[in-house]
């Protein structure tokens, strides 16, 4: 009887709408668990409520209520559902829902939405008008669905600034704050404004030497991160462990691996991790729910509206028998399913690449002439990109054998291109988005790229280049402004450097400052050069009418970008001009 009544006292009970009607009047934060009369309130987060009402200790501005659906009108949308909803109402207001017994994601909402009352209290802020939920039944009406998704997620923002971009420090940081168990969900790169920069660090405007540190913010280019915690129903602070089968073992020198995920820890603040990371001076974060969708109005005006259709890569593989009959076939269905090809390329696989792609097949009695197939010629590696491309692949191409899919599937791409050799897919798919990044890392490894942008192209030009840049699948990794002397050129323009026409280029880069950046992608030499047209921007006009130097150069020295010829020079012009910054890659 004694647990019966604590929780009588921890949450009130709401059962008809005029109840529901009192219950809005309470003043502060209501954390309302809405429930079927059939199943009950979830049990599962009282533990929660309680460690919240004793911790937050604030009984005038925080109420737990648990409200049966069936019997208010008000919440008939949310009636015969079959997983728990949470609402929160501040001041009689429904202003977030979040779908399940998500515990860190509670927490945070509640602790944010208290946060804020002590501050309006306080008179240290403005209370912020919240938009209200509108109730929308998800059954009958799709769009309520999608709706609805924005309040499950709570974001964060995150800067790189630009001494980070500088140095080469930016993959560094979001292959940290991935592996940390964050996602990034969106990312831009551009110069800030000195307006968007006193917005952001407007909490340390009233430091003594703030009006350098905005010289220092808008002198480069940033990177802007729109972020989120996994969605794991894990409590944080647990270890994600890989799997024994399949942690990786000690290589032979002449095998290829894929690797396999590390021991990775889930934190629920990206500012303390940073911190602990020691990286903090080179990313600033900004956490409060208010500010982060203020900056993502700014900074990523259409990100509410296609936040829900969540973007997915995935990694694809048509089979040696496939690609070589019916590659046009697949590749046109591919497109018309809605998928970007982001990149392809034919591969021959290693005996170690083809076992760890066939491992389902691994006790069946045909794996080794499965094996010896897919090492018998060239396959077609592909990086898809789709809304939910994850699980539209795997319902597209169907089951692994082609028995499977005749009986599950039918029109699968598994029974339509069904080959006589094998009784399996001919086409493979990654299992998850973790097996889908590590795939394409192996097979898509990136390749870096020097790259300068000459002085006579402006500030206006250089954003437009940026996007281009962005647009065709490249990563700045380091950047830099700089006045290019004779000793400098030299460097980057070693091979030409006795010619007579040298003195002509020198002339030109002493114009102004250029911008010196190396550049990341896959085969990102040849496609930089595609992306930059001929050297003659005349002639780039006519051939390549799409190209920076087409649309930037006005002449063939000033034609608007430079970019090495091949790897080997790319290698050495980085090392040469980025030798300070990262002196372990020399």
């Amino acid at each position: 009887m004694a647990g019966k009544k604590r929780e009588i006292q921890l949450q009130t009970v709401i059962n008809n709408q005029s109840l529901w009607d009192e219950m809005l009047q309470n003043k502060g934060l209501t954390v309302i668990d809405v429930y079927q009369a059939w199943c009950g309130p979830c049990k599962a987060m009282q533990t929660l409520f309680r460690k919240l009402k004793n911790e937050l200790n604030e009984d005038e501005i925080l109420h737990f209520v648990v409200a049966e659906a069936d019997s208010i009108v008000t919440l008939q949308p949310f009636r015969d559902k079959c997983e728990p909803i949470f609402l929160f109402s501040v001041n009689g207001k429904i202003v977030a829902k979040i779908n399940g017994a998500n515990a860190p994601l509670v927490n945070k909402k509640v602790i944010n939405l208290i946060n804020e009352e002590r501050k309006i209290a306080a008179g240290e802020m403005v209370r912020h008008q919240h938009h209200e939920i509108a109730f929308i039944d998800s059954d009958t009406e799709d769009v309520g669905e999608a709706s609805h998704e924005n309040f499950d997620q709570l974001y964060i923002i995150a800067i790189i600034k630009p001494e980070a971009v500088n140095t080469g420090k930016t993959t560094e940081i979001k292959e940290k704050i991935i592996n940390a168990g964050f996602v990034i969900e969106a990312e831009d790169m551009r110069v800030l404004t000195e307006e968007q920069v006193r917005d952001f660090h407007s909490g340390i405007a009233d430091q003594p030497d703030f009006e350098d540190f905005v010289s220092l913010m808008t002198s480069g280019l940033s990177y802007i991160l729109v972020i989120s915690q996994r969605n794991e129903q894990e409590p944080p602070g647990e270890e994600t462990v890989p799997n024994p089968e399949t942690e990786p073992k000690e290589p032979s020198e002449d095998q290829h691996e894929i690797a396999t995920p590390s021991v990775m820890k889930k934190w629920d603040s990206l500012q303390e991790y940073m911190e602990r990371q020691h990286l903090s001076q080179f990313c600033d974060v900004e956490e409060n729910m208010d500010n982060v969708n203020n900056f993502i109005d700014i900074f990523f005006p259409d990100f509410k509206s296609i936040a829900n259709k969540k973007l997915e890569r995935i990694m694809a593989l048509l089979r040696p028998d496939l690609f070589q009959e019916k590659k046009e076939d697949v590749l046109s269905i591919i497109q018309d399913e809605g998928f970007k090809i982001l990149m392809q390329r034919q591969i021959v696989l290693s005996k170690e690449e083809a076992q760890t792609l066939c491992k389902e097949y691994e006790n069946e009695d045909y794996f080794e002439n499965l094996i010896e197939n897919m090492t018998s010629g060239p396959s077609l590696a592909l990086v898809l990109l789709r809304h939910n491309g994850l699980q539209h692949w795997k319902e597209l191409i169907g089951p692994n054998t082609v028995e499977g899919a005749k009986e599950c599937l039918p029109e699968s791409l598994c029974v339509l291109f069904a080959m006589e050799s094998l009784p399996i897919n001919q086409l493979y798919g990654s299992v998850s988005l973790e097996a889908a990044e590590r795939e394409i890392q192996h097979f898509f490894p990136p390749q870096k790229v020097f790259v300068l942008i000459k002085p006579h192209v402006t500030h206006e030009q250089r954003e437009k280049i940026f996007n281009l840049i962005k647009e065709d699948g490249f990563e700045i990794t380091q950047m830099k402004e700089m006045l290019l002397i004779k000793e400098q050129a030299d460097k980057i323009y070693f091979k030409i450097k006795q010619q007579y026409f040298y003195k002509d280029i020198l002339e030109i880069l002493s114009e102004g400052p250029s911008l010196v950046m190396v550049l990341t992608k896959w085969n990102a030499v040849s496609d930089w050069r595609r992306l930059m047209g001929p050297t003659n921007p005349d002639e780039a006009k006519l051939l390549s009418p799409d190209s920076i130097r087409a649309k930037f150069g006005i002449s063939v020295l000033k034609n608007a970008v430079h970019g090495s010829s091949n790897s080997y020079e790319a290698m050495e012009t980085i090392n040469r001009m980025f030798v300070s910054e990262n002196p372990e890659e020399n």
